[in-house]
């Protein structure tokens, strides 16, 4: 296709070379101009092709329309310089596509050609004229490239940073997931690991009971990871995950006592209060306030020292309130010995607009406390009005 426009193109310039020898200039030039348009194949696929095609076109129809050797100066002929527009427009889609050697070679021999011909062909104050606005029409076309290459490029790399992002901060939410759902795991294995190897000589039961708690923890938190793991690998396998089983449904506020008496079973006591109307809230929320419980209930395990521990929900008419309070030791001199706990719960905090503190209490032990904001109830806004 692109090949017969192309030929179609060169009957059109021999159709105005000989087909009408006493058309106007200008006629000759508009005819060039319109029919580059056949060379939209070529363009796209040889473009420095489709560039020297324009510039035979457009110079047979400056040289080889009659009398125009010898009667370059007559009103008649005056326009046919019209027809190198056509080579700058195919000159301005090299610039902009093209690699910017084969882009300069271009200008240059399209520069070189009409400069040429329009000073054997043009005149006294014609030939200025003339050579003026061929130079001008071809600047034109090329900044006009230019500017949309440098457009192109600028949304590309906007892409590319957008996606940059994207991949960093699901990654940071695997981590913070990972993070959430791995460590409180191993700080109650740890834990429980801890109390049987202790007593398995002397309470045998004791060591049994420890033992089972690590078994139940550890199946957990497997079939969490495996949970985590196929929603990853589910916009590539859409097929393959839609025959599997359920996958377990992502925790939430609802299992904060679950969580409670796994920590109980690590020898720390936990007090979970729930204020407000509890009600069903977003997924995201939901999620984000149960793993800033489990992480602070596992820096009480794994660094507090304490005995007792208290778990604060409140659902309240424009947050969501949690706050963890344990009796242990609190901060240590140095901060926060919590590592990438508390950065990962002022992540989640942050992301949902909410608000996190945390520090030693005055009268002893460690305290977290996290403001999430609820979505207005659907109708509240439309009762104000």
């Amino acid at each position: 296709m692109a090949w017969a426009g192309g030929s179609s193109y060169l009957l059109v310039v021999g159709l105005l070379v000989g087909g009408a020898p006493r058309a106007s200039g200008t006629v000759h030039g508009v005819g060039a101009l319109l029919a580059v348009s056949l060379l939209g194949g070529v363009v796209r696929r040889v473009p420095l092709l489709a560039l020297a095609m324009a510039l035979c076109g457009s110079t047979a129809v400056v040289v080889g329309t009659p009398g125009s050797v010898h009667e370059s100066l007559a009103p008649s002929y005056q326009g046919q310089f019209l027809s190198y527009l056509a080579v700058d427009l195919v000159l301005g889609f090299i610039v902009g596509t093209c690699a910017r050697r084969a882009s300069t070679v271009a200008v240059a021999v399209s520069a070189a050609v009409q400069l040429l011909v329009i000073g054997g062909f043009a005149h006294g104050d014609s030939l200025t004229v003339n050579a003026v606005i061929a130079l001008l029409a071809m600047a034109a076309s090329c900044m006009a490239a230019l500017l949309s290459r440098e457009r192109r490029e600028h949304a590309v790399a906007l892409r590319a940073q957008e996606v940059a992002e994207a991949v960093t901060a699901e990654r940071l939410r695997i981590a913070r997931e990972l993070h959430d759902m791995v460590a409180h795991s191993i700080g109650i294995i740890a834990i429980q690991a801890g109390v049987g190897n202790r007593v398995i000589q002397t309470q045998p039961a004791e060591a049994r009971a420890a033992l089972h708690a690590i078994e139940a923890t550890s199946r957990e938190t497997l079939a969490g990871l495996r949970r985590t793991l196929v929603s990853l690998r589910r916009a590539d396998q859409d097929a393959t995950t839609s025959r599997q089983a359920p996958l377990v449904p992502t925790p939430g506020l609802a299992e904060v006592e679950r969580l409670a008496a796994a920590t109980a079973d690590a020898g720390i006591r936990v007090d979970v209060r729930c204020s407000g109307e509890q009600r069903p809230v977003p997924a995201d929320i939901d999620l984000s306030a149960y793993r800033i419980v489990q992480e602070a209930l596992t820096n009480v395990v794994r660094h507090a020292g304490a005995r007792y521990c208290r778990v604060a929900i409140d659902y309240g008419d424009e947050e969501l309130s949690v706050e963890v309070v344990d009796d242990g030791r609190g901060a240590t001199e140095n901060g926060s010995p919590h590592g990438f706990g508390i950065i990962g719960m002022r992540e989640r905090v942050g992301l949902l607009g909410g608000h996190l503190s945390t520090g030693s209490r005055p009268a002893g032990g460690f305290r977290v406390a996290a403001r999430l904001p609820l979505p207005a109830p659907v109708g509240v806004t439309g009762e104000n009005r």
